[in-house]
């Protein structure tokens, strides 16, 4: 079935960085989605300029309620407004859901690893969130990338115990104290050796973080069919 647009309306905004927002929005007659998927967001001037942007859903399917997460960009034109400036009540337009390919089932066998950079955690924390729902027996690892200890989202969420989730958190120009692993962007090391059986790897993040790490991983042996990827900027 091909994706429409539908009204939505602003019901909240939570912050999870310096420029990083969840916004949560009503979305009268949503069909539902799949962990992974995205939308593409339409903002209508008072002069008829729109203008059209994507962004990751950031839950699983809820009724008409849709989550979202929203990078500011510098000297962008929609997401500085939609993550500080759209007023709560405020009226958008949402189109979706899309994308079939960077999705995780519940039916999916095998373990899965999960490798985010930066706000490349939105979509993959909607399959961490859809996994602990449907209480799957499926491993799940997650390597998440970021700057600095400032750059985690959902932070308390990543830090929650839970022995079906393995989380580790890799710093790559300012680490906390303590940390063993110095600064550094993701290396092979880091990603481990591929697993004996069949598994799934989601890879989300800037273009660049996302073919440096699926090269790090078809290096190491894991089949490209297993490898899922999904890139901004």
């Amino acid at each position: 079935m091909a994706a429409h647009w539908f009204g939505a309306r602003l019901v909240e905004r939570r912050a999870q960085t310096a420029t990083g927002r969840t916004l949560v929005l009503d979305v009268p007659g949503w069909p539902g989605h799949l962990p992974g998927q995205h939308v593409d967001v339409r903002l209508t001037a008072d002069d008829g300029y729109q203008a059209v942007r994507s962004y990751s859903l950031a839950a699983p399917a809820d009724g008409e309620r849709v989550e979202l997460g929203v990078q500011a960009v510098r000297d962008g034109e929609v997401s500085p407004y939609l993550a500080d400036v759209l007023p709560t009540g405020a009226r958008v337009e949402l189109r979706g859901p899309l994308g079939q390919w960077f999705v995780w089932r519940t039916g999916q066998s095998g373990p899965v690893l999960l490798v985010a950079g930066g706000s490349g955690v939105v979509p993959v924390t909607a399959m961490l969130r859809a996994h602990r729902a449907a209480r799957s027996d499926s491993a799940f690892s997650l390597l998440y990338s970021v700057r600095d200890p400032d750059e985690i989202w959902y932070r308390e969420e990543l830090a929650a115990p839970d022995d079906r989730l393995d989380v580790r958190v890799l710093y790559t120009r300012r680490a906390p104290r303590g940390e063993v692993r110095p600064p550094g962007r993701i290396a092979a090391a880091d990603l481990g050796p591929a697993p004996a059986g069949p598994g799934t790897v989601y890879v989300c993040g800037p273009t660049g973080f996302v073919e440096s790490v699926a090269d790090l991983l078809v290096g190491l042996g894991r089949p490209a069919a297993d490898i899922r990827t999904e890139r901004f900027g």
